[in-house]
């Protein structure tokens, strides 16, 4: 007892200390707590037993069980206890009030509770009559309504007897207790001994909390909103159905709306596009289900969810699997092949490198549709065909706008439908056969799509959206590259694919096409054998064309008269050889024509092309006396007739050189022919041709038997180079030629003739018709000696033939 006596004496009291978590109590405040913690219940039990005071201070950190000294805050309150009331759970509630501020000085004990020596702290007070006090407690006061009104967490009559409290020292205590804030900053609050510095410190702690508050309510408004939004739509709909039964009608309109919202939130479409899809939805959710309008929405949104917006394959970057698709399903065609490997190269080099347009040009059946299938399988994209043959219609390819009745989109947006991939191979088949007319050019249309440089965000008219086509591989195909736009195909790479050759055409037939329509008749390779003779018999005899179409053609009907023979019980066993071609096929269909069988005044073999390959023409010039007129029959084409133009007057500049009449321009007819008149006949390459008959006509010497040519001719006997060498080589092999004269510059194209070709017949590079006619003739003319023109000249060149024959 003395030591207490001791300590209040010197203004310092041992009393117990309670530790409080989470509250910071004040003085003159009223309140009650829980107590739990042993050592605070002792705590309490030894205040009772005095004066009923005890000392509350707040940990620093409330999840602590049992707190150290340097775990309390120094600055507390001393408190009396009111009333104690025992719960369940050796739980005590407690009623405090609070006296008076106290420091901690030090802890006595720590057991059996906390004993403190604790120092009251003197209470400062407020000289009536300071005006700048009287300010800044009214600055509180009306912050602390705001707060009251914002947070909704004070009653009106709390808020109302705060306000009207007169002492100016314990209103910044009473206005701390009822604010929700932090615990650190409740404690500085109670830290602060000036009044007038504690009213500073509550104002700064009310004006940032109001700021929070503020903050906190619109965000609360805007979500209110937002929910009062959802909910009023939510009756809305509710109302509407409950007046679509009233009136009798299906609830099948807003069961599809909600449907396509559904559709449209699962679906990952770009945003532009949502958003316009959801701008639809609510159009239609608005119209009646009987309007016309409605069904063009709900077309609308179909193909919207129908595309594949971001819906993509992987893209196969394996050259070796590649190569194996592309030989597995095609003979031939290394060109094509090569290209598509190197394409596949430099994609897999450079990853997203948006290649050219491959266009694959070359004559019908030759596999120009089937390779881009093949491409495909290689390249593990989807493919689609697309054939624009008679198009004519620029909305064929952009689409038609929605204004007009039944409108769709462009043949672009539905092949990509049809692939279900944003990154397909789509095939435009037969592009060269597009045409125009009043409703627009389908080939100018086509120049965005296949510009990869603008290709990123095209807009079909129908859907009047983006879509992405850089991804799409675009293959195309053509029989004449020429019919071709010129811009269009400036868009494209050109790969020529040209006819096959007759072995070509056999192992076709042999490794594809046999084993194919054995499977299509249900036939097997035991029961019906090919020979090879049989299938270049078809080949040569049966079929003219650069493709294979008629060859299958023949092989099937050949296969159905062999299933005949089988099921009948003929034969138990078909072999069709050479021979046995003709029982099935009937006789030969075509007879190539062969060379000549000896040297002949006037008749030189040229080489043709065609569209379905190569062939030889005989060109036969006669000389007749007359006024001069050239006679040009065979149908033949404008440009062959200026040919034959130029020929006669190459051979009028050289007519004295070379021994001949120099007027036999006036003084005789020329009349030159190629049979098979009733096929038109054209091209520049029969120049030197022309020019080698005349010679031999007007000079009456021979031309070698063995001996074809092609090349153009200029007025000065310069000779051009042609085209279609490949095929006309292989006419004049099949023809039984042995020698080619072909122009110096297509030297160069010698290389895609067959190696077995070339060592089968000889190409003899020429630029001037001189050389022509020392290699074509059986000998030169003398230029000292004069030949008259006409019909002698002929007669001579007769007898010389006759008297070769009996020998």
């Amino acid at each position: 007892m003395a030591d207490r006596v001791n300590d209040r004496n010197n203004k310092i009291r041992l009393m117990p200390l309670l530790p409080l978590r989470g509250i910071v109590v004040y003085p003159h405040m009223i309140l009650h707590f829980d107590v739990g913690r042993t050592k605070s219940i002792k705590a309490i039990e030894e205040a009772m037993l005095e004066e009923q005071l005890i000392f509350l201070v707040a940990q620093k950190d409330p999840s602590i069980e049992d707190p150290t000294p340097e775990d309390i805050y120094t600055c507390g309150t001393i408190a009396r206890i009111k009333q104690l009331l025992r719960l369940p759970g050796d739980t005590i509630r407690v009623l405090v009030e609070g006296i008076g501020r106290a420091k901690l000085v030090g802890i006595v004990q720590t057991e059996p509770y906390y004993l403190a020596r604790i120092r009251p702290v003197k209470v400062y007070s407020i000289r009536s009559g300071k005006t700048d006090i009287q300010a800044l407690a009214r600055q509180v006061v009306e912050h602390f309504e705001q707060y009251a009104k914002l947070s909704g967490k004070i009653s009106p009559d709390a808020s109302l007897s705060i306000t009207a409290i007169d002492d100016l020292t314990r209103l910044p205590d009473v206005i701390a207790s009822n604010l929700s804030i932090a615990l650190d900053l409740k404690q500085s609050v109670l830290e602060e001994l000036s009044p007038k510095r504690r009213l500073e410190r509550l104002l700064d702690i009310l004006v940032n909390e109001n700021e929070i508050l503020e903050i906190e309510k619109n965000i609360s408004n805007k979500v209110r909103q937002q929910i009062d939004k959802n909910q009023r739509e939510y009756y809305l709909r509710e109302q509407l159905k409950a007046i679509q039964r009233e009136l009798g009608e299906s609830e099948g309109v807003l069961t599809e709306v909600e449907e396509y919202r559904e559709k449209i939130s699962q679906a990952n479409l770009p945003e532009e596009v949502r958003e316009k899809a959801l701008k639809e939805v609510d159009r239609f959710s608005r119209m009646h289900s009987t309007s016309a309008e409605s069904g063009v929405i709900r077309t609308y949104l179909d193909t919207i969810l129908e595309l594949p917006w971001n819906r993509k394959t992987e893209e196969r970057l394996d050259l070796q699997y590649a190569a194996e698709i592309l030989d597995r399903d095609h003979y031939g065609l290394t060109k094509v092949k090569e290209r598509i490997l190197e394409y596949l190269s430099v994609r897999k080099l450079r990853n997203g490198l948006h290649g050219p347009i491959i266009c694959l040009a070359g004559p019908p059946g030759v596999g120009k549709t089937s390779i881009a299938r093949s491409i495909a399988e290689a390249l593990n994209r989807n493919y689609v065909r697309m054939s624009l043959g008679g198009v004519r219609d620029e909305a064929e390819i952009r689409g038609h706008r929605r204004t007009y009745v039944g409108s769709m989109p462009g043949r672009i947006i539905s092949a990509l439908r049809q692939a279900g991939s944003s990154n397909p191979l789509i095939l435009l088949d037969e592009i060269d056969k597009m045409s125009s007319d009043f409703r627009g050019d389908p080939a100018a249309a086509l120049l965005e799509v296949l510009d990869t440089e603008q290709n990123k965000d095209f807009r079909d008219h129908y859907l009047e959206l983006p879509f992405d086509l850089s991804d799409v591989m675009f293959i195309t195909t053509a029989n004449y590259k020429e019919a071709i736009p010129r811009p269009l195909l400036d868009r494209m790479e050109v790969i020529d694919i040209t006819g096959y050759t007759e072995d070509e055409k056999v192992c076709i037939a042999t490794r594809h096409l046999i084993p194919k329509q054995l499977a299509a008749h249900g036939l097997d390779a035991s029961k019906v054998r090919f020979e090879e003779s049989a299938v270049r018999e078809i080949v040569v005899h049966y079929t003219r064309e650069a493709g294979v179409r008629n060859l299958e053609r023949s092989i099937a009907t050949v296969m159905r008269k062999a299933a005949k023979l089988l099921v009948s019980g003929e034969k138990k066993m078909v072999r069709v050889t050479a021979g046995t071609v003709k029982n099935y096929l009937g006789g030969r269909k075509y007879l190539y024509d062969k060379a000549n069988e000896m040297d002949e005044v006037g008749i030189v073999r040229g080489l043709a092309w065609t569209p379905v390959g190569g062939d030889t023409m005989a060109i036969e010039v006669n000389i007749m006396p007359g006024e001069g007129m050239l006679e040009l029959t065979g149908q033949l084409g404008e440009v062959m007739k200026e040919s034959a133009r130029i020929a006669r007057s190459y051979i009028r500049s050289v007519a004295e050189k070379y021994g001949l009449d120099t007027s036999f321009h006036k003084h005789y007819d020329m009349h030159i022919h190629v049979p098979e008149g009733a096929i038109p006949k054209d091209g520049p390459s029969a120049g030197i041709t022309l020019a080698t008959a005349m010679m031999s006509a007007l000079s009456g010497i021979p031309v070698r038997k063995n001996v074809a040519m092609t090349g153009e001719i200029t007025l000065r006997g310069r000779i051009l180079p042609i085209g279609g060498l490949k095929e006309k080589v292989l006419a004049a092999h099949r023809a039984g030629v042995e020698k080619v004269l072909i122009p110096k510059d297509n030297v160069k194209d010698i290389e895609e003739i067959p190696e077995n070709i070339r060592d089968k017949i000889k190409l003899i590079p020429v630029s001037h018709m001189d050389e022509v006619f020392r290699l074509a003739l059986v000998r030169m003319p003398d230029g000292h000696k004069k030949v008259t023109a006409g019909m002698p000249g002929m007669e001579k060149a007769a007898e010389e033939a006759a008297v070769s024959l009996e020998h």
